[in-house]
């Protein structure tokens, strides 16, 4: 099944829901790692990476974000009042029927993190549990119908001007030349970063 499919499991579809685990308190900032994404033509979102509760997750997107993985990869999927997704490989190539159905090559598991999903929220795509890999979207609206389904692992603290900007490009909503929700013009990510905390978290004790 195409990930862009099940991330509608990222979808709007009434199901029995999952347990959410307790919400976890967000540290201080400065005690967290911050992902950098830049979007050519659209600018810069930041991150603060949940290292604290979702150490795998962050860990996996880390290792893609500062090995080139995600340069050149696109926004495969925009919903107004919902969230922009990206992280298929596949967005690369100039066809958009295969867009969403791409991964590094691997799954990584299901972290029960506590973060709800609201607005500026970043969380991991899938198809079902235990099947994350690279693919991840931004909440540009609240979805507490995602909690306990997706991995949240982050928070967007600049730039969600940006996300907004992004998601409200023209796409593709009835999916004519592709999966549906697909932006008419590619909305390209230039290059990624982590930055390190800027200071531990213990440092961060009173």
């Amino acid at each position: 099944m195409a990930l862009a499919l099940a991330a509608a499991g990222c979808g709007e579809q009434e199901q029995t829901e999952p347990a959410a685990p307790a919400e976890a308190p967000e540290p201080p900032l400065d005690t967290l790692p911050t992902g950098v994404i830049r979007v050519r033509g659209f600018g810069e979102i930041r991150i603060a990476l949940r290292a604290d509760v979702a150490p795998k997750t962050v860990e996996n997107f880390t290792k893609l974000a500062t090995t080139n993985f995600y340069d050149g990869i696109t926004f495969h999927r925009v919903i107004p009042g919902f969230m922009i997704q990206t992280g298929d490989p596949l967005s690369r190539d100039r066809d958009p029927r295969n867009d969403g159905r791409g991964g590094p090559g691997y799954r990584i598991d299901d972290e029960p993190s506590g973060i709800r999903h609201v607005r500026g929220v970043v969380s991991m795509a899938n198809s079902g549990p235990n099947t994350g890999g690279s693919q991840f979207f931004i909440l540009v609206g609240d979805a507490a119908h995602l909690d306990g389904r997706h991995t949240a692992f982050g928070r967007v603290v600049e730039g969600m001007d940006v996300a907004d900007r992004i998601v409200a490009v023209e796409r593709d909503q009835y999916g004519r030349w592709g999966p549906e929700d697909r932006p008419r013009e590619d909305v390209v990510i230039e290059s990624t970063a982590v930055e390190p905390p800027q200071r531990t978290a213990s440092a961060a004790q009173p």
